[in-house]
C-alpha cells in the first residue's frame, strides 16, 4: 500500500503536523500506524483459523509492543505478536536507559533458553504475517520459509521487494521475486517515468498502470502480466490518449498520499 495509508481502524488524534489546507506530511509515528492498522486488518481477516495460529511478527520491539497494547482488548484481533529483532532500541534508533536489575533477575536472564536463539515461529502456526521487513529482515524470512515450507502461510505487508538492489543469495532472489505473489499491490508509478499515475495488483487480475486526473477516478492506460518496468511505463505514459478536457484541467499530483485523505 501506498507509504503512510490510513485505514480508518484506530481512533484518529489530532496532527501537530497538518496544515489546514494540505495533507498531513509523513512521520515515523504515520508510518508505523499505517502499517499496524494494515495488519490489524489481516489479523481480523484470518480470524476463523484462530488466534493461535496467527502469528504477527514485527521487525523491532517497540513496534510489536505498540501493537499488543493496541490490540490488548479487541476480540477480533487475537493472535500472537512476535518481534523479530532483540535489540531495546526505541523509534529512530534512540535506545531506552537500562534499568538497574537485581542478582537474581540477571541470574534467571543467564538461565533462559531463548537467549540466544533465532528467531522462530510458533508451533502450529498456520498464518505468519510480517510487517515491513527490510532487506536485513528477509534474511530471516528467507530461512523460516524454508523451515515452514507450504505448511505456513506467510504473508509480506507493505516489503517494498521492488526497492530490494540485491538478495543475499541467488535463491532468496528466486524465492521473493518467483515464489512469493504479489496478492495486492497500490501505490505509486515512477513519477519520472509516468507522473501522476499509480500500479495496481489484485490477484488474479493483471498489473494495471493507471493515471489519476485532477477530477475523477483513475483510468486505466495500460494493463499487462508482469509487474511495469520504468521504461513500459515510459512507453505506456507516452502513447496514452487524453480527451481535450481532460487535457484542459490535468495536473501531476504532488503527494500521492492525499488520494487517501
Amino acid at each position: 500500500m501506498p507509504v503512510g495509508a490510513k485505514f480508518g481502524v484506530e481512533p484518529q488524534s489530532k496532527q501537530k503536523n497538518k496544515s489546514e489546507n494540505g495533507p498531513t506530511k509523513l512521520s515515523y509515528d504515520n508510518l508505523q500506524t499505517s502499517d499496524r492498522e494494515l495488519a490489524r486488518l489481516f489479523v481480523e481477516m484470518f480470524q476463523p483459523v484462530g488466534g493461535n495460529s496467527i502469528s504477527v511478527v514485527y521487525m523491532d520491539g517497540p513496534s510489536a509492543n505498540q501493537a499488543k497494547k493496541m490490540w490488548k482488548k479487541d476480540p477480533s484481533a487475537q493472535c500472537q505478536i512476535q518481534c523479530i529483532s532483540k535489540s531495546k532500541a526505541g523509534p529512530m534508533g534512540q535506545k531506552k536507559k537500562k534499568k538497574a536489575v537485581g542478582f537474581a533477575a540477571k541470574m534467571a536472564a543467564e538461565l533462559d533458553d531463548s537467549v540466544g536463539k533465532p528467531f522462530a515461529l510458533p508451533e502450529k502456526c498456520e498464518v505468519a504475517i510480517f510487517v515491513a521487513p527490510g532487506v536485513k529482515d528477509l534474511i530471516t524470512v528467507d530461512r523460516i520459509a524454508n523451515e515452514v515450507g507450504m505448511g505456513t502461510l506467510i504473508i509480506l505487508l507493505n516489503a517494498r521487494l521492488n526497492l530490494v538492489e540485491k538478495y543475499h543469495t541467488e535463491e532468496a532472489q528466486e524465492l521473493f521475486e518467483n515464489e512469493f505473489e504479489p496478492v495486492f499491490h497500490l501505490g505509486a508509478a515512477p513519477q519520472e517515468a509516468a507522473p501522476g499515475c499509480l500500479l495496481h495488483r489484485a490477484y488474479p487480475n493483471d498489473w494495471a498502470l493507471a493515471r489519476k486526473p485532477k477530477v475523477g477516478q483513475p483510468k486505466i492506460i495500460a494493463q499487462q502480466s508482469s509487474r511495469f518496468t520504468m521504461e513500459e511505463c515510459v512507453s505506456a505514459y507516452e502513447n496514452m490518449e487524453l480527451g481535450d478536457m481532460e487535457g484542459a484541467v490535468e495536473n501531476v499530483l504532488e503527494n500521492v498520499a492525499s488520494w487517501f485523505q
